[in-house]
């Protein structure tokens, strides 16, 4: 969810072995209360380079959000989906005037390519000095690399090396998604309990919440997030949300310890870019429109008396442009003022933020963005550029 004089999108080798059982580590992350104002929902966090395999995007065909969970089809589903999620447990070495410690956490994560590329929560692996990453089976991964990081989001992507034919998942359309409409969340639940699975339904949309921990150190705003009423706990940080189809919706990142059937995760298609462009090229980064801007309410429109009451108002409202000097939007003729409404025929609201919207693509993408100026609407095509934090 853009803010009002936030820049829009401008922030910012394992050796496989063998190894059977395992309890896990418990994650010794609390959580703080559930708070509302004006920043969005405070709650705590969920749990503590070359070219590769295509990622297993939703093809063409009925949308998998339509679907619906029959007698037997939640264990078909979680089964199917399980052999895909992974629990990830890190080590931290802290040095204190006590001298050094080491602490260790854990959380989820899914497989998105059989070469091993896995996506999970940056909190997850945040800071640690060594990752494993233990399989469905029992296999565990160790001293495993975090690869890249999404300046926006709560998102990391972690490689195994060496493999070839893992279980990877099928990623849905988080943009077609509809309140109501029933999912599991599968993780490692207190890590110490893997794949654990909870269904619910999906209770809202576009919801902002900030994530911290109990001491507040760890603190970062989240926006455009699925909110849901599967019970997600404390180590499930970075497993899927899962539609009826057996697609991957959304990665779960945080819950409240106060509120009741309260969950949150990031929406998926707003990782896709990044996600492909790592595949494609070893390397990842988060595109970027470079201007400032606001969501429009209905009472943004009334403020400024504007024509439609969804979409993005390029405005600041200090006495500099809109349009960051240099940017894509620059380059492609975008104006203060302007309203941007829609991505490639996609409206901004229900589907998502501008930010998540452009965050399926990657740099060099251009799309086409649907405009209104001075009371016409018209097409402005831009090509996306990419930065990293």
């Amino acid at each position: 969810m853009e803010e009002k004089g936030k820049v829009e999108n401008i922030i910012p080798a394992a050796k496989p072995t063998e190894r059977r059982g395992g309890n896990g580590v418990a994650l010794a992350i609390s959580f703080v209360a559930l708070l509302f104002g004006a920043s969005g929902a405070v709650l705590g966090w969920i749990g503590y380079n070359k070219a590769s395999t295509p990622i297993t995007f939703l093809g063409g065909g009925a949308d998998g959000n339509s679907a619906n969970f029959v007698e037997g089809s939640i264990a078909d589903i979680a089964d199917k989906v399980s052999k895909s999620v992974v629990s990830i447990v890190s080590s931290t070495r802290t040095r204190s005037m006590f001298g050094d410690y080491n602490s260790a956490a854990a959380g989820t994560g899914v497989i998105v390519s059989p070469d091993g590329y896995i996506l999970t929560n940056k909190h997850v692996v945040g800071g640690a000095s060594e990752i494993n990453v233990v399989l469905d089976d029992g296999t565990i991964y160790e001293n495993v690399a975090v690869v890249a990081t999404d300046p926006l989001n709560d998102i990391a992507f972690l490689k195994i090396d060496g493999v070839s034919d893992l279980p990877a998942a099928t990623l849905g359309n988080s943009k077609t998604i509809q309140v109501g409409q029933q999912v599991i969340a599968i993780g490692n639940a207190l890590g110490e309990y893997q794949n654990s699975v909870t269904s619910g339904i999906i209770s809202g949309t576009g919801r902002s919440v900030t994530a911290s921990d109990s001491t507040g150190s760890l603190t970062e705003s989240l926006s455009d997030m699925i909110q849901t009423d599967a019970a997600i706990n404390s180590g499930n940080s970075g497993g899927p949300l899962v539609n009826a189809a057996g697609e991957v919706i959304g990665i779960n990142t945080a819950t409240s310890s106060t509120a009741e059937n309260m969950g949150f995760a990031i929406p998926i298609s707003s990782v896709k870019g990044m996600l492909s462009q790592l595949m494609e090229s070893g390397k990842a980064e988060r595109t970027y429109l470079g201007v400032y801007s606001t969501e429009i309410t209905p009472a943004v429109a009334k403020a400024y008396n504007l024509p439609v009451n969804t979409g993005v108002y390029i405005y600041s409202p200090s006495n500099y442009s809109a349009i960051v000097a240099g940017s894509p939007a620059a380059k492609a003729g975008m104006r203060d003022k302007d309203i941007v409404t829609a991505v490639n025929g996609v409206k901004i609201g229900a589907a998502g933020s501008l930010s998540s919207l452009l965050g399926e693509y990657k740099p060099g993408d251009t799309v086409q963005l649907t405009v209104v100026r001075e009371g016409n609407e018209i097409a402005i095509n831009v090509t996306l550029e990419g930065y990293s934090k």
